[in-house]
């Protein structure tokens, strides 16, 4: 093995992303603990010689995505203490992290571009700056610098080849990361398609995703492992959009260092997406189809954090003759195919879904799917080998472990689960699984919808009055969210595209390729619109009840697909529902002026804020379109 000193750091190209130019990459860099080194196509080999030579693991271990091994690396795990069976379930387990690694950490989360309004858009003068985080590479090299070199001794490094959407589709990507985590292994294998297929596609096109992982905690001869290590003072996650790499570094938590889902699928997917003609985005994909009819329609939609995404993906529709199926309830991958029709797949193979508030009551599918074959995180352990965590029901278990391993009573003055405590499933559990899921070309999209917890002034649903000004409804989007901890109460925050913060490259060229992809298929672009299901009462009351009566919405949504115009009016904000319009039958008492009023004075208020915003955040990046938009609805309001 080389000494550090050969590795030349002084490059542009940083020594973990270079190939191996030492030996040749036939010979073996290191102990092979499973798989074999020699099958490996030689692009691979050489990236992997060099990692390998940089982050000195112990040994190697080239996952093959068989059942035989998932059993082996879980019983790995279950005796290292890492991971606690769950005998209420079947192949379920319970993994409790390090108290300071339990979510993404935004603010050591970055773009490497050479220019940085590649990355992000040019703010004000003395404006924090909140559509991302731009590192110069030369900045990015002396970090990689500081953090790899032997972060893997004493530890396995595990090969994760993997494809985000079905292997060797027209629209899948493949990727291949190396991680010293086990937990990270069997985590990509539920959220991806993990193993010797997928290598074989790499092979023929030459091209991955080089995703490098390390938890940043090597061991010396002897050292006893923690059973959560991580390094969250040094975490670091990085991305090269040029060159299609991504580096983490001190995290174990599933946003951190599963690098194909916001990594790849969003930040780096969405860089390419740019380059390549399509769309990467924070959607969900599902289907809705009436029992009459044998087409199922497909709709995508974007709500940030809290806003009932999972719910609306996994929708239990309370209208008669609906049927309702699920592709995905969090990243959609979407290109227009040969006919001008926009195509989405789910890149992703699993759900990957918080715990807390899911229940019976507020999302009996996702109840179903998350009890075979599932790894629980920061939940809490019940006395019979079952899991809870708040808002599961009603009333809380007598004792729990919880999320710490403590013991816990429901006088325990604390959260039994942590707020952000996950569970990663696979998708096949879903019992509404769409049957064209996997389907490689994609599903045809009718309709994108854009939603935010808006608690007054935005109707329950308006529809754009054209693609340009659903483009810029998508970059007003906002939503009340609970703020920081140095605020109190709730404040509306904004939220572009619910893509705020996975943006691969600069926001305001990110519009320009939503305005440029639907300008070149004008004929053809689903229809965009704007839900809220969370507007309130003058007395604080929700005005719309949710959950699977949202499906009356969609229907009329469908029926707007089909060419019905006479069921919406035109309004300074685009089409709402006339009044006899939306099937509100069995509902009772439906306050239909408030639920759809548009007050001037706050949509000029909007206007304002939406100025500002714009100017401090995006600057001269903002194309001109999106600024035409905002003040032809200041005009329509003043008309």
């Amino acid at each position: 093995m080389p000494n550090l000193s050969e590795l030349n750091f002084e490059e542009r190209t940083p020594v973990i992303f270079r190939q191996s130019s030492g030996a040749k990459t036939g010979e073996i860099p290191c102990r092979i603990s499973h798989g074999s080194w020699e099958s490996l196509p030689a692009q691979v080999a050489s990236w992997v010689k060099a990692q390998i030579e940089l982050c000195q693991p112990d040994s190697l271990h080239i996952i093959d995505g068989s059942i035989s091994e998932e059993i082996r690396l879980k019983e790995q795990l279950v005796k290292a203490g890492v991971i606690i069976p769950l005998p209420k379930y079947e192949n379920c387990f319970l993994t409790r992290t390090d108290p300071k690694d339990v979510a993404r950490v935004e603010s050591k989360t970055f773009i490497s571009t050479p220019e940085k309004i590649e990355t992000v858009p040019p703010t004000a003068e003395g404006i924090n700056g909140t559509l991302g985080n731009w590192m110069a590479p030369e900045e990015l090299d002396e970090k990689v610098k500081q953090k790899f070199p032997g972060c893997m001794r004493g530890r396995t490094m595990y090969m994760i080849p993997f494809s985000m959407g079905p292997v060797g589709g027209p629209l899948s990507k493949n990727g291949i990361e190396l991680t010293d985590s086990c937990y990270v292994a069997i985590s990509m294998s539920i959220m991806t398609r993990v193993g010797s297929r997928v290598m074989d596609c790499v092979r023929k096109s030459g091209e991955f995703v080089k995703c490098l992982h390390s938890v940043g905690k090597p061991l010396t001869p002897g050292q006893k492992d923690v059973m959560w290590p991580c390094n969250p003072e040094e975490t670091m996650i990085a991305h090269r959009p040029h060159s299609s790499e991504i580096i983490s570094f001190g995290s174990g938590y599933g946003g951190n260092s599963l690098l194909g889902k916001k990594c790849f699928a969003l930040r780096i997917g969405s860089a390419l997406a740019r380059q390549q003609g399509w769309f990467a985005e924070h959607m969900l994909v599902m289907g809705l189809k009436k029992h009459d009819s044998e087409e199922r329609r497909y709709v995508c939609a974007a709500f940030p954090s809290a806003c009932g995404k999972t719910n609306l993906a996994m929708l239990n529709p309370t209208l008669p003759g609906y049927d309702v199926t699920c592709v995905g309830d969090d990243i959609a991958w979407l290109r227009f195919d040969n006919e001008g029709s926009l195509r989405a797949i789910n890149p992703e193979n699993g759900f990957f879904g918080v715990a807390p508030g899911t229940s019976d009551d507020s999302n009996p599918i996702a109840m179903q799917t998350i009890f075979k074959n599932t790894l629980f995180t920061n939940v809490a352990m019940t006395d019979d080998g079952g899991v809870w965590w708040e808002g599961m029901t009603e009333e809380a278990p007598a004792h729990l472990i919880d999320w710490l391993g403590q013991d816990w009573t429901p006088d325990s003055g604390k959260k039994a689960a942590h707020p952000n405590s996950r569970f990663c499933a696979p998708a096949e559990n879903c019992p509404i699984l769409d049957e064209n899921w996997e389907d490689p070309q994609g599903v045809k999209i009718d309709a994108i919808l854009f939603g935010g917890r808006r608690p007054e002034g935005v109707p329950l649903v308006s529809e754009s009055l054209n693609w340009q000004h659903g483009v810029f409804m998508g970059a007003a989007l906002k939503s009340e969210a609970t703020a920081a901890a140095e605020h109190k109460g709730k404040m509306v925050m904004h939220d572009p595209f619910s893509m705020r913060p996975f943006f691969g490259y600069n926001f305001g060229h990110y519009l320009k390729h939503w305005l440029d992809m639907g300008a070149k298929h004008s004929a053809t672009v689903p229809r965009i619109f704007m839900v809220n299901w969370f507007r309130k009462s003058s007395a604080g009351k929700f005005l719309w009840p949710g959950f699977g009566e949202n499906v009356r919405v969609l229907d009329w949504i469908m029926r707007r697909c089909d060419g019905y115009e006479d069921i919406a009016t035109k309004s300074p904000i685009g089409y709402i529902p006339t009044e006899e319009s939306l099937n509100t039958e069995g509902l009772g008492n439906i306050d239909w002026a408030q639920l759809f009023s548009t007050p001037r004075d706050f949509w000029l208020d909007e206007v304002s804020e939406l100025r500002q915003y714009f100017k401090q955040q995006v600057g001269y990046s903002l194309p001109q379109e999106i600024q035409s938009e905002l003040d032809a609805l200041e005009k329509r309001f003043n008309a």
